[in-house]
């Protein structure tokens, strides 16, 4: 049945997963990799690289520049546009398990093409709610805000499901595979120009819209992701290096790996859930996402209660990424040798930190420090995000299990933004907000020391330090 079928349109058994995969683009389509003159990982790189980075319309930095011009554009209060970002946000959070499971199913490259599709579709709708709803509000005789707030629901759904979920774990995953005696340092690399694209955003994203106003970035987002990116990971996107009749990290044979790290190795969604490892992990890296986006949504207004200017508040993202790329790089090339309990705790204590800057923003000192902890908690992130699943949990189910952990940062992320806004409605400030944070970082802070983590690199990290031990005590 399938002579017929061009090639493009082929399926493909994967069998290194011992598992019937529908690649519904063959991976030799338009060109066979396999005889690349590089390791064609390294393009796989900057496929991913680029990919993370088309992700931001959907991240909370990409979309919270738009927030005040949404505000008198839709004809919403902020508390009304942060209710809609919950909503909206949740509702994608809901269905990410299940697009992990297609991820699983038909691969990286499919699932980054169609999410980039859908992100860029889903930025032209954005771009013309305010004429819907004004067209809409003159025939139903009703207030616009009335036919707006269901729309921008219906919107960011999109780009939060699209971008921030779909597209971000597609384009993150497909280079794990790809490499793994240097997994940390290769992701590392990449961390630095993601970082430094994330933090940076909101300040190109502020000129775009001096320049083309509000409507004409998004449509011109929308273009560079659902046109540019589209044709781009739809020829040199591939899902792993077996299928390509390669192996990881170049090698000329498979790579001899302990664990659930192998392409056959890897614990299911079920057992994933029932492992208390999995949810120390998945919970702190969603306190990140809760704070992090409430902080980013608000980035005005809360430097504003402090008495700072929005100049300000949009360039706290460079010395903030300043210091998460640095810590990043460092940290991912240790992670490939040490046991990633040490990093977990580590980012815990430094956003701990970062509140403590949070609450006196208003002073030099404050600034510095929640600049500090906060981006260095946050390249620690970055790291653990990347590395810790595939770690603990393997390849077989990376798809499933990165999209639980996926959907509780989504909905984590979701909680953020209207918890701060509530809070300050109630009781005048940021404040109680940020007091709430804290306790929820300290119980996680805990809670990390308390659970075992059986990490495979943590038995090679106590082996290197036998030998090291046996050598000094004979004088070397």
């Amino acid at each position: 049945m399938l002579a017929g079928l061009p090639q493009f349109w082929r399926r493909v058994d994967d069998v290194t997963t011992h598992t019937f995969q529908n690649r519904l683009i063959a991976p030799s389509w338009p060109f066979p990799v396999g005889h690349s003159p590089v390791f064609y990982g390294w393009v796989v790189w900057g496929v991913s690289t680029l990919g993370l980075l088309m992700s931001v319309p959907g991240q909370t930095m990409g979309m919270a520049v738009f927030t005040d011009w949404f505000i008198d554009a839709f004809q919403l209060t902020r508390t009304q546009l942060a209710i809609a970002y919950f909503f909206g946000t949740v509702g994608s959070a809901l269905i990410l398990t299940h697009a992990g499971k297609l991820y699983d199913r038909y691969g990286a490259r499919i699932m980054i093409v169609s999410a980039s599709a859908l992100l860029a579709l889903v930025l032209v709708f954005i771009s013309g709610i305010d004429v819907m709803s004004q067209g809409l509000g003159g025939v139903l005789g009703i207030e616009v805000g009335w036919i707006s707030f269901p729309l921008i629901l219906i919107g960011y759904f999109g780009v939060r499901f699209a971008g921030q979920g779909v597209l971000y774990s597609a384009a993150n995953n497909m280079l794990l595979v790809w490499f793994e005696k240097r997994r940390g340092l290769v992701t590392g690399i990449r961390g630095i120009f993601v970082s430094l694209g994330f933090s940076l955003a909101p300040l190109i994203l502020a000129g775009l819209i001096a320049a083309y106003g509000w409507r004409g970035s998004l449509l011109l987002l929308a273009a560079i992701v659902g046109l540019g990116f589209v044709a781009l990971a739809l020829l040199l996107a591939r899902d792993g290096p077996e299928e390509c009749g390669l192996f990881a990290d170049g090698a000329s044979h498979p790579p001899v790996i302990k664990g659930n790290g192998g392409a056959n190795g890897g614990l299911t969604l079920a057992a994933a859930r029932h492992d208390p490892v999995f949810w120390i992990y998945a919970l702190a890296l969603a306190a990140h996402a809760l704070f992090g986006t409430a902080i980013t949504f608000h980035i005005v207004s809360i430097f504003a209660e402090h008495g700072r200017p929005a100049s300000e508040a949009f360039g706290y993202f460079l010395p903030l990424a300043i210091v998460s790329v640095s810590v990043n790089l460092v940290a991912s090339a240790i992670a490939d040798y040490t046991p990633l309990k040490p990093h977990l705790m580590a980012m815990l204590g430094l956003f701990l930190m970062g509140t403590l800057g949070l609450l006196s923003l208003g002073t030099d000192a404050g600034y510095w420090v929640l600049t500090i902890g906060f981006g260095a908690g946050s390249g620690l992130w970055v790291t653990i995000s990347t590395l810790a699943f595939i770690r603990f949990f393997g390849r077989a189910h990376l798809g499933a299990i990165t999209g639980l952990n996926a959907s509780i940062m989504v909905f984590a992320s979701a909680i953020g933004p209207v918890l701060f806004s509530v809070l300050r409605d109630f009781s005048g400030s940021y404040t109680a907000a940020i007091y709430a944070c804290a306790s929820m970082l300290a119980c996680l802070f805990a809670a990390a020391i308390i659970i075992r983590q059986n990490d495979p690199k943590a038995r090679r990290w106590r082996a290197l330090k036998r030998t090291m031990g046996r050598r000094n005590s004979i004088g070397y």
